[in-house]
């Protein structure tokens, strides 16, 4: 196995375990979190699960490149784990959706309507919101819409960032942490004093 590969796989397997405990806390809080709330906290989990890329990156850089590490090589690196990442977040997605019986869309779709209800709007208003919501349901349905909404929801946040990691190919940023040892020999024995 090539290096550049080891470090995708870990790195991204490193991302995708926060990915799936945020998944898993999604399950959990379901009914107790706002769905604004949900997406603010969503994007920064992602953010952190995608910090994977910069420390993967960068541990490359240090390790395998001494110190350097070339533009395209950390771009292909950062999209390798980021790909990695988006790819166990889909996957955990659909995992999380069968074991729900893929309710999430139906809870979705009551909460929006539930919180229009609240705010005022009228009959007619719902009535549309509640025809486009069924439409959306529709499409959700089909996994040729739902995998690429779903990658879509993680690329956003993983592109960026994987592009930002090429900032390890400016030797003078963030450079190697070298482990320094003392470079005048010790006094042997035989040496006189």
């Amino acid at each position: 196995m090539t290096p550049t590969l080891r470090y995708s796989l870990i790195y991204g397997g490193l991302a995708s375990a926060v990915l799936a405990a945020f998944i898993a806390v999604i399950g959990f809080l379901h009914h107790r979190v706002e769905w604004v709330a949900t997406q603010t906290f969503g994007y920064s989990v992602m953010l952190v699960a995608m910090s994977f890329v910069f420390i993967g990156v960068k541990r490359y850089h240090d390790v395998e490149g001494g110190g350097v590490i070339r533009f395209w090589h950390a771009l292909g690196l950062g999209l390798l784990i980021a790909l990695i990442a988006t790819i166990a977040y889909i996957l955990i997605w659909e995992l999380y959706l069968a074991a729900t019986n893929y309710r999430f869309m139906d809870d979705f779709i009551a909460g929006v309507l539930a919180k229009a209800r609240a705010s005022g709007k009228s009959a007619v208003e719902i009535a549309k919101l509640s025809a486009d919501l069924g439409a959306m349901r529709t499409m959700y349905a089909n996994p040729l819409i739902r995998l690429p909404m779903t990658a879509m929801e993680i690329a956003p946040v993983a592109l960026p960032v994987a592009l930002a990691s090429t900032i390890f190919c400016n030797p003078r940023l963030l450079p190697a942490h070298a482990n320094v040892r003392a470079t005048s020999p010790s006094p042997s024995r035989t040496d006189p004093a």
